[in-house]
């Protein structure tokens, strides 16, 4: 058992089951056992990589994606250029080497990181170093009032979310509480009301949805600097257009777990559900990860590259070009949601 376990299990004693949204923010966040405080959880040496890390090209070519979307909405001077959850700061460097050449954007834009941790900041400035130097705020409620280009690649799905199981009597809640002296889901007593969204209508006897309150109020922090001041944020992530079933995952050593196995020492995640995120007001685009990349010319870019390499580089380009866009891999359930002015040009990347 886990330190994180051995306290959720006295907590769990002391008050009684908690949401699954609960225990996701304990595991993630725990200020000594959260799994975010106390590992390095990517690279190839951590538990999971991420679209950035796999190849260069996914940061170039959101990149100038954003670049030709700022063209587009008049180039407006100053601009904030941000990003959410920026890791190691892989992707917005990519990002700012590819659009070096696009006149007047670099010096117009501020370049904002939304990150609260200290030791990932100082990873983010040393990477940024030759690029920019950022400014980080700790909320996305922090960013400042200004036309905003933004994107959010596996943010979302690290975020709490809450389950709810639809019986012949009504919804339960999805808890956890203890069996046996460990950790085990369980239900709550029938609700008299459950959040109102799409995924809930309708549906039928043994459904399991879920719903991510702290996704929806990012989503629309966001949202709201750009129906006021105009711009374009990216949203890039697992899931799907309307929640269903059970996707809470952990991953540990790049391996599936348990989700109630190793509380603290294995990341957790969960689909997206993309419906529910878009707000009213907004104009929106949404297509797989792979048909967006490949509209924003990842065909070309990969064969480029590839003049210049041989051998297991060349392989490996190859291979994270696949990974990137096929179907089978990351292609088809990474999704991206564009949102915009309602009166804008679609986003680069989406089939009119």
């Amino acid at each position: 058992m886990t330190p994180l376990a051995s306290l959720l299990v006295e907590r769990i004693r002391e008050a009684g089951p908690i949401t699954v949204a609960e225990y996701m923010a304990d595991c993630l966040l725990h200020p000594v056992h959260g799994y975010y405080t106390t590992r390095e959880p990517f690279g190839t040496k951590g538990d999971f990589i991420t679209a950035p890390e796999i190849s260069q090209m996914f940061g170039e070519l959101f990149g100038l994606a954003l670049a030709q979307a700022w063209l587009d909405r008049g180039a407006p001077s100053p601009f904030t250029l941000a990003e959410l959850g920026p890791g190691r700061g892989t992707l917005m460097a990519d990002m700012l080497r590819a659009t070096r050449g696009v006149r007047g954007f670099h010096a117009a834009a501020r370049v904002v990181l939304v990150e609260a941790s200290p030791r990932l900041r100082t990873l983010q400035a040393a990477t940024l170093a030759p690029f920019c130097a950022p400014t980080w705020v700790d909320h996305i409620d922090d960013l400042p009032q200004a036309p905003l280009f933004l994107i959010a690649n596996e943010f979302l799905d690290a975020l709490p979310i809450r389950q709810f199981l639809r019986q012949p009597g009504g919804w339960h809640e999805r808890l956890i509480g203890l069996q046996d002296g460990r950790l085990a889901f369980g239900l709550s007593d029938p609700l008299p009301q459950v959040p109102d969204t799409p995924a809930f209508q309708d549906a039928p006897v043994g459904a399991l949805v879920e719903y991510g309150l702290p996704a929806r109020q990012s989503v629309a922090s966001v949202a709201s600097r750009i129906a006021l001041h105009g711009g374009l944020s990216f949203w890039i992530d697992y899931g799907g257009w309307r929640s269903c079933g059970d996707t809470l995952q952990a991953l540990r050593a790049h391996a599936f777990d348990d989700p109630l196995a190793h509380p603290g020492r294995a990341d957790l995640t969960a689909h997206v559900d993309f419906e529910a995120l878009v707000p009213a007001g907004l104009a929106h685009a949404y297509d797989t990860q792979g048909s967006v990349l490949g509209r924003l010319g990842i065909a070309a870019r990969a064969d480029r590259l590839a003049k210049n390499l041989t051998g297991l580089a060349l392989e490996n380009h190859l291979a994270a070009h696949r990974r990137l866009t096929h179907p089978e891999e990351m292609g088809s359930v990474f999704k991206v949601l564009a949102l915009t002015s309602a009166a804008a040009p679609l986003p680069p990347g989406f089939a009119p």
